[in-house]
């Protein structure tokens, strides 16, 4: 048995030695790349942050002090050693550890943090409180230098330079989100010693670094000193993401996060993959490109997640990684569009909820021709509550100007892109589920304003399906026990042609829709209001995600739990 499988309570880390530290260090390293490269989650981030998760833990006391990683996905680590390393082996997996901090989940984690941007913010909310109470508790955030590219980061910067509180920001500088950092922040970061003052000084914070985050003699010696320091301060510290593994130090994006054994690296498996969903828009959005050289790309720090670094690629000057920063992205691709250009402003669906003032007020309000792409949307995976994207259609549906279309296969995503290229009255949405499996495509049809797409034709009884999860619906209409059921892709959520809901309503007894996000405001709610302003008198039923957080598990698994899985849609048929 290894030191960390013998190691029963945090109290023994603070009673190590330096050395003792540094050994047991490589000792948690060795574990976390043989457990992670079996079960899957985030992995490089992790290894850049052994040695301060050991300092932290011998410095502080996380039953009083309180901390808060950002992003969360670098917190495997100290989960692994604060009270869960039995369940770590189950990290990401349905009913197992969150991939991030989740405050349900244990008494060490005080901020769930599954976006970016946020930690200093919440530790100043803590540390404000104990001041106000006279709490002489510690209050530390760790924030990398991706995330504090992020708007809300500058927010509360501004507001911690005149704050009396005892705050320690820790910047985690290792160039890198899950793509190379972009923007002038990260240049800064870079020259920083050369900078006299430099822009957390000129905010009124103290500073000190930069030092060498994998030098535990260092950091602890930096926490002892800033630990006795009152009020707010910065420590900078250096790191090198995938510190330890070679294969994930050379190809840090590649190696961001695993999802299956990668234990030979190069490896080529024996089966190609499916074409991804996101391929698809980044051929597609390359292919628009080269055939205008008005057409834009922008993304928030995932040119690679998204494929528009294919277009990058080939085209430098018209892509902008504008960094962690949703509300900017949209509002610059407003400015865009208004001059003329075609912008498409990829976003994955619950990030996009960070920038919702902006499509309403600098947008939609304005008919501004935006083409948005919500990646990621419907079910995520094992990222989670976080990361689900099942609000989108219920949080945009409302905005006045909108057109919103989710497209059933990859052949549909491409041709709602040419439409949407093509139309200039204002805004459109095109949102689509994260695409590892997509099944390719069915026969094409134009796409035009509203119309719905007919997949079967029967009697009396009809499904109204949107999006991806119609490939569902189509392999439980196989059953000859339904072969009396039509099935209507709608591909429109905004604006749905009226004429075509009120022949439905006229033609069919029963209805049911299906959508991959919550019934409350989705297709299910846009359909029942159709159904009591045309006053329709048949039978309505509605699948999807019901008023909850979804649980983190593989999507199968998820559709599955919601019976969005095709034999659950057949039986539900059935009945």
């Amino acid at each position: 048995m290894n030191k960390i499988e013998a190691l029963k309570s945090i109290a023994e880390i603070k009673e190590m030695s330096e050395n003792e530290l540094i050994a047991f260090s490589e000792q948690v390293r060795t574990f976390f790349i043989e457990t992670i490269l079996q079960n899957g989650g985030h992995f490089s981030a992790n290894l850049g942050v052994v040695e301060l998760t050991l300092a932290l833990l011998k410095s502080f006391d996380f039953q009083k002090d309180k901390l808060v990683w950002d992003v969360g996905h670098q917190s495997y680590i100290y989960k692994l050693l604060t009270d869960r390393f039995d369940q770590f082996s189950s990290i990401r997996n349905k009913g197992g550890l969150s991939g991030f901090p989740k405050m349900e989940e244990s008494s060490y984690d005080h901020f769930g943090t599954g976006h970016s941007s946020t930690s200093i913010s919440a530790i100043l909310g803590y540390a404000e409180s104990a001041y106000i109470s006279r709490n002489k508790r510690k209050h530390i955030a760790v924030i990398g230098d991706g995330s504090l590219s992020g708007g809300m980061a500058f927010e509360a910067l501004n507001n911690l330079g005149k704050s009396k509180a005892d705050v320690l920001v820790i910047v985690n500088d290792n160039k890198m989100g899950i793509d190379p950092n972009t923007g002038a922040m990260t240049h800064h970061l870079s020259e920083i010693e050369a900078a006299d003052p430099n822009i957390f000084e000129n905010l009124g914070l103290f500073y000190k670094g930069p030092i060498d985050g994998h030098d535990i003699g260092a950091l602890l010696s930096s926490l002892s000193e800033l630990e006795k320091r009152e009020g707010p301060k910065i420590l900078h510290i250096k790191t090198i993401k995938g510190k330890g593994y070679e294969p994930a130090e050379r190809e840090q994006t590649k190696w961001h996060s695993v999802k299956y054994v990668k234990i030979e690296p190069g490896r080529k498996p024996d089966e190609p993959k499916p074409e991804r969903i996101q391929d698809v828009f980044g051929n597609k959005l390359l292919e628009l490109a080269q055939r205008d050289e008005r057409v834009i790309g922008i993304t928030p720090a995932m040119p690679s997640g998204s494929s528009m670094k294919i277009m990058m690629e080939a085209f430098p000057n018209r892509v902008f990684d504008v960094g962690i920063a949703e509300q900017h992205a949209v509002t610059f691709a407003a400015g865009l569009a208004l001059d003329g250009k075609r912008p498409f402003c990829h976003i994955y669906s619950s990030f996009a909820q960070r920038a919702y003032d902006q499509i309403i007020h600098d947008v939609a309000l304005q008919k501004i021709p935006v083409i948005f792409c919500l990646d990621r949307a419907g079910l995520a995976g094992e990222d989670g509550p976080t990361h689900h994207g099942v609000f989108d259609l219920a949080y945009l549906n409302p905005i006045p100007n909108l057109v919103i279309l989710a497209p059933m296969d990859a052949q549909e995503l491409e041709d709602m892109m040419e439409w949407a290229y093509s139309y200039e009255e204002g805004p459109v949405v095109i949102r689509y589920p994260k695409g590892d499996q997509v099944r390719m495509p069915r026969s094409s049809e134009s796409i035009e304003l509203g119309k719905p797409r007919w997949i079967q034709k029967g009697k009396e009884n009809i499904v109204l399906s949107l999006g991806t999860v119609g490939n569902e619906v189509s392999e439980a209409l196989q059953d000859n026990e339904l072969n009396n059921w039509s099935h209507v892709d709608l591909r429109f959520l905004k604006t749905l042609d009226k004429k075509v809901i009120r022949e439905i309503f006229s033609d069919y007894k029963r209805i049911v829709t299906i959508e991959d996000g919550v019934l409350s405001g989705g297709l299910a709610s846009v359909i029942s209001s159709y159904a009591a302003e045309m006053k329709y008198k048949g039978e309505i039923e509605s699948l999807g995600i019901p008023d909850e957080f979804s649980p983190h598990g593989s999507i199968e698994e998820l559709k599955l739990l919601y019976g969005l899985d095709s034999e659950s849609i057949s039986n539900h048929l059935k009945k």
